[in-house]
């Protein structure tokens, strides 16, 4: 079953219409609404539990000190996302099925490998992540909330057999509960903006021996591999159109990237920002998601701990339907062969069971799942950059220069950030 977007008959007459009036000149948001979505879906796994926990342990621990790390990494999530949409629109295929075209068969079986490894890591974070919310909220003993998590993941994952639309407002729906979640509590926290600024503007580490550890999970947890080999799934045949209009879809779904991800990258340091706020500015430790709910009562309110907990469900459910459906494309393009959507949300939510069943801290699971994700993004971002800079295959949509150095430049920067961990770890 592929995984390309299936619009409804008349969101697919009001992109064709769209597309005329921008070829004529048209513009504005009307224009792009119609093809808004794609990124949006995409955009959930920048905002996922693993996001959750990297950020707001930066935060509690170094104060606004790794801000840079959040916003370089999610200025590449959207250089890298615009790629990816870009080559699901100009071949027709998604880079899993592009990997298993031109690749040798070895490589394309270690990928495949590789690949269901990073798919496993990240389903153990979302899932992790809504089993806590709901434990957190209602109360719920950690085997029980994993199993309701399961239960209502797979009920909007039925959605897509209505076509993708009702999942993509779905998904967005719960993209604005995060959204709005830490809007108020950036609102609540008083950050001091001058150390905001600073931390931005400035790169370091600062003094602290982890901080190169969660920047690398920030890292992971920002740059996401699956989504990578998504986004090209969720644009490749959405809408029909001839090959002398693709640049002006093109064009669209950098719109699209934009949008999504620039909101998302908000909220990641809105995430980073009120735990620094919130925690590190007085003192006080929040070394795991628990503890920040349970410690945001008292500094500002219960109301304030009830939405951390529900923006975290609100994240945990969006981005474990996202990762079930990167895990299906990833599978189907690379060997060629799918399995039915509950038995893959059944096999990948095993590793948040085990965890839940020995007892192991969460969010720690969740920070640790997030660095191995970082060593994923090469193995995506490698043939990404091949492909889409190859003439033979995209033609005039090709990577011109300046987008090439780009790519190679952010590639070698995440490969550089990974071996300095793997030598601090080492050393």
């Amino acid at each position: 079953m592929s995984y390309a977007s299936t619009l409804d008959q008349r969101t697919t007459q009001a992109a064709h219409r769209a597309l005329g009036g921008a070829a004529s000149g048209g513009g504005g948001l009307r224009r792009v609404l119609p093809f808004i979505g794609p990124a949006v879906v995409a955009s959930v796994a920048y905002v996922d539990p693993g996001n959750f926990a990297t950020n707001i342990q930066a935060g509690a621990q170094h104060g606004y000190t790794l801000l840079w790390v959040v916003l370089w990494a999610n200025l590449a999530a959207i250089l890298v996302q615009g790629l990816s949409a870009k080559l699901g629109i100009a071949t027709g295929r998604n880079l899993p099925e592009l990997i298993r075209a031109r690749f040798p068969r070895k490589l394309v079986w270690f990928y495949w490998v590789q690949a269901e490894v990073v798919a496993m890591m990240t389903d153990l974070a979302e899932f992790l992540g809504a089993a806590l919310a709901l434990h957190l909220l209602f109360g719920l003993p950690m085997g029980g909330a994993v199993l309701v998590a399961f239960v209502v993941v797979l009920g909007i994952l039925m959605l897509e057999r209505r076509g993708f639309r009702p999942l993509e407002l779905v998904v967005a729906a719960l993209v604005g509960v995060i959204a709005l979640g830490y809007g108020l509590q950036l609102a609540l926290s008083h950050p001091a903006w001058f150390p905001i600024v600073k931390g931005t503007l400035i790169p370091g580490f600062g003094a602290h021996p982890d901080a190169v550890y969660l920047a690398v999970g920030i890292l992971g947890a920002t740059v996401m591999p699956h989504v990578i080999y998504l986004h090209s799934s969720l644009t490749q045949r959405r809408i029909q159109v001839p090959p002398e209009r693709r640049a002006l879809l093109v064009r669209f779904a950098w719109k699209d990237v934009g949008l999504a991800l620039g909101l998302a990258g908000l909220i990641n340091m809105a995430m980073l920002v009120v735990a620094a706020a919130t925690f590190h500015q007085q003192g006080l430790a929040a070394h795991d998601l628990s503890q920040a709910y349970r410690t945001l009562t008292p500094i500002l309110g219960a109301g304030a701990a009830t939405v951390f907990a529900l923006a975290l469900l609100a994240s945990g459910i969006s981005s474990s339907v996202v990762g079930t459906l990167a895990g299906q494309v990833v599978m189907q393009g690379l060997v060629g062969f799918t399995i039915p959507l509950w038995l893959r949300r059944l096999l990948t939510s095993l590793p948040a069971v085990i965890v839940v069943m020995l007892g192991i801290d969460p969010t720690r699971t969740l920070v640790f799942s997030q660095v191995v994700l970082s060593f994923g993004i090469p193995f995506a971002l490698v043939p990404l950059l091949l492909f889409t800079s190859s003439r033979e295959l995209m033609g005039g949509l090709a990577n011109p220069p300046l987008l090439r150095r780009l790519g190679w430049a952010v590639t070698a920067l995440i490969i550089g950030l990974n071996v300095l961990l793997l030598w601090k770890l080492l050393g």
